[in-house]
């Protein structure tokens, strides 16, 4: 059986689909590292209306979805630097996919389609040894730059990869 993949913008469509994909992607990401009641706060309706709300950035911002089969599985965002000391002029800003996807190719194309060759610059929590393998292959350092990002009320312990 053939598997179609497809990288592509985000649309305001998406939306509802993108608030269930992005609750399921930060259980599956973060139950290791934020309590369940911080987590059981995500609602798929929220985050729905974060992403009608990044449909609308400039053109400066690329927030793209994998789709399997006709069913997003993933998204990614960057854009300028958000950091003062701007180590970087593009930053990845997020990069979720669903774990079943996991390890198949679908990371690295949703990756290549917001992250352009050259320099630039991420946040990653510091316990998530599988973020850090696919960086690292993607030509990431730590800079050693590390804060407590607040994350649903709680502290989510992050450091910077630069490439």
């Amino acid at each position: 059986m053939n598997t179609t993949v497809v990288v592509r913008p985000v649309e305001e469509a998406d939306a509802e689909s993108l608030g269930r994909v992005h609750a399921a992607c930060w259980h599956e990401t973060y139950d290791h590292l934020l309590s369940q009641a911080a987590l059981s706060q995500l609602r798929p309706q929220r985050l729905a209306a974060l992403w009608r709300r990044f449909t609308t950035q400039g053109a400066e911002y690329r927030q793209k979805v994998v789709l399997v089969d006709g069913e997003i599985v993933g998204f990614a965002g960057s854009g300028p630097t958000r950091d003062g000391d701007r180590p970087t002029p593009h930053e990845l800003f997020f990069m979720y996919l669903l774990e079943a996807n996991h390890g198949s190719g679908v990371g690295q194309q949703l990756f290549d389609s917001v992250v352009d060759p050259g320099a630039s610059s991420l946040w990653v929590a510091a316990d998530n040894p599988r973020a850090h393998a696919f960086y690292a292959r993607n030509g990431y350092v730590a800079d050693g730059l590390e804060r407590n990002e607040e994350v649903l009320g709680e502290k989510l312990h992050e450091v910077r990869l630069v490439r």
